[in-house]
């Protein structure tokens, strides 16, 4: 498969790349530069502005705009107009930034939180209703990534990236989970994934230089190489839902790796040929 930058970001972490549908556009962020970004693949027009805290994932909304999770609570965003208003505070552990984060088929905005130091305490992850009512869900977690639904809605796939492992969660009852796809052994950690229409997993693999598409048990089925060795998440977008965007980051790499690859921190775009998962948006 054909991998191109299409937006030299150089984003430090980037990370929360979402597609808005309403506007033709696919947004994401540097978290650690606090910056959202945007761009306009049928126009090829590209945009982006300093946030006042930091932002990990968003939500499209009905009403337009986004719904963001931010180290200071859920923030509604007119990006054209960089107008923002906290509409749920939170105060987060001395050390915790958000991380991760979807809407489900129902749409709920499901978001994480994390140590940034690697993860050294547990994080969780919370589910955002359309009323805001927001509650804890699953705790327990080192690096929460990968947080997307099956086409079924009968499974949420959730990545503990310090663990290597991504689980599966039954969805009516997050309890029961099974060990959906790990990276033991190898020097690559599951990190944010994109699910397409046919129930496959696709898995930005931070540190594995490379996107890994999962069978709906698990199996490898594709495994795309990329320029950049810390790819760190995905989405589908795209008229016909068929482009994969890929973030990456340049965070925490030596001066030596970052000279040897300049695309680190870029928005990769990968044809897939197959459609992405459409997912609803945010009514709140």
């Amino acid at each position: 498969m054909d991998v191109r930058c299409v937006v030299k970001s150089d984003d430090r972490l980037g990370e929360g790349p979402v597609w808005s549908a309403l506007e033709g556009r696919l947004y994401w962020f540097d978290i650690k530069g606090k910056r959202l970004a945007w761009y306009e693949p049928k126009t090829d027009e590209r945009g982006a502005f300093d946030l006042p805290f930091r932002a990990s994932a968003a939500a499209p909304r009905r009403q337009g705009g986004l719904l963001m999770a931010t180290d200071k609570g859920l923030v509604i965003c007119d990006p054209d107009q960089g107008a923002m208003e906290i509409v749920r505070a939170y105060e987060l552990p001395p050390g915790f930034r958000t991380n991760d984060g979807k809407i489900d088929l129902d749409g709920n905005f499901w978001w994480s939180t994390m140590d940034d130091n690697h993860g050294e305490r547990t994080g969780a992850v919370y589910r955002t209703r359309p009323d805001l009512e927001t509650e804890r869900m699953l705790t327990g977690i080192h690096i929460p990534n990968t947080i997307s639904v099956s086409p079924d809605g009968k499974t949420l796939y959730v990545a503990d990236s310090k663990l290597q492992t991504i689980f599966a969660h039954e969805m009516a009852n997050l309890s029961n989970l099974r060990n959906f796809a790990h990276t033991a052994g190898a020097p690559a950690s599951p990190d944010g994934s994109a699910v397409d229409a046919k129930g496959y997993l696709w898995n930005a693999q931070w540190g594995g230089w490379r996107i890994v598409r999962y069978a709906p048990d698990g199996a490898i089925d594709t495994i795309v190489p990329m320029p950049v060795q810390q790819p760190s998440s995905c989405a589908f977008g795209g008229e016909d839902m068929t482009t994969l965007f890929v973030t990456s980051a340049w965070d925490e790499l030596s001066m030596g790796a970052r000279a040897s690859q300049p695309l680190a921190g870029g928005l990769f775009a990968i044809e897939t040929g197959v459609k992405g998962l459409a997912l609803p948006l945010f009514e709140g």
